[in-house]
């Protein structure tokens, strides 16, 4: 049984916890984390959502709630091995930003890394590919339905933030 740290809508921490998969409240929040791994040639790194999950067969970024007393730093370099077995220092991560839902806050972060496919661990039940996308694919795949929909949006919004990023390091 996972259990999630609940927050108030301006991102203080209750002092409760949510068990995961039943119903948020009015007025509670967990916290959710995401992160663009690219590889400083012009590529971001997706994984399929496995047979089973919700938006099974789709492509998407690592990502995930964070568990009862995780921070936001942990919480990400926790999904991100757990999903592709790419270990990252918390303070590896590079912050985007930071949205809002009705029962969510989310971080969102992009992180330099260049791992060949062939090191990359699935999760199993949570992802069944991998690969690597140039922007205009990953565009492409927004306008097909490839990316998961939610996702796909993100990277829209997201997408001048992590190419200027990119072009600052190489």
């Amino acid at each position: 049984m996972e259990w999630n740290d609940v927050y108030d809508k301006n991102r203080n921490l209750t002092g409760r916890l949510h068990r995961r998969g039943t119903r948020w409240r009015p007025g509670e929040y967990g916290l959710v984390v995401c992160v663009w791994v690219y590889d400083g040639k012009g590529n971001i790194l997706l994984t399929r959502r496995a047979k089973g999950k919700s938006f099974a067969g789709t492509w998407e970024n690592s990502g995930g709630a964070a568990k009862a007393g995780e921070t936001s730093r942990t919480a990400i370099a926790r999904e991100l091995f757990e999903e592709t077995g790419i270990r990252a220092g918390e303070e590896e991560f590079e912050y985007i930003g930071s949205d809002r839902d009705r029962n969510a806050h989310f971080d969102f972060y992009c992180l330099k890394r260049r791992t060949p496919l062939t090191e990359i661990v699935l999760l199993p039940g949570e992802t069944d590919g991998v690969q690597w996308a140039s922007h205009e694919q990953v565009r492409q795949m927004v306008r097909t339905g490839e990316i998961c929909r939610v996702i796909g949006r993100q990277f829209l919004r997201q997408e001048s933030e992590l190419l200027r990023r990119q072009d600052a390091q190489d």
